[in-house]
């Protein structure tokens, strides 16, 4: 998978996502979930369903 970033809010800046893996949230919508390079807090990356499907193979 390629590098992404989302943003910490306790590190109050963007950081790298480790070990990112695509989900549905309860809304339908498709995110990018992983962990913050900084912290170790859970991120989030909002994307769209073209690209889940993408990265989902």
């Amino acid at each position: 998978m390629e590098e992404y970033e989302a943003y910490d809010v306790k590190a109050r800046k963007k950081v790298k996502i480790i070990d990112p893996e695509v989900v549905q949230l309860k809304n339908k919508r498709w995110a990018l979930k992983g962990k913050s390079s900084e912290t170790g807090l859970t991120v989030f990356r909002m994307i769209g369903k073209e690209q889940a499907e993408k990265l989902k193979k």
